[in-house]
């Protein structure tokens, strides 16, 4: 058998630091929240609350809407 794998749990980033809203214009941040591809990841890769995941999924629609992001590739 092998033994279990430490794993540290996961937090929400943005209630760590006590953000009051996720700015669509700051686009370090975001970038991290994406794949390679463009895709946005989801909750259980990141560990970022159900909150502000839905604000943070409609921050990056909102960039890539006026050109700040690149939309997803296929």
């Amino acid at each position: 058998m092998q033994p279990k794998k430490f794993q540290r749990r996961k937090f929400c980033r943005f209630c760590s630091e006590k953000v009051e809203f996720i700015d669509y214009k700051n686009i370090k941040i975001l970038k991290s929240y994406l794949t390679e591809r463009g895709k946005i990841l989801p909750r259980r890769m990141t560990g970022t609350c159900a909150r502000h995941q839905r604000e943070l999924s409609e921050s990056i629609k909102l960039a890539r809407s006026i050109a700040l992001l690149a939309f997803a590739e296929k």
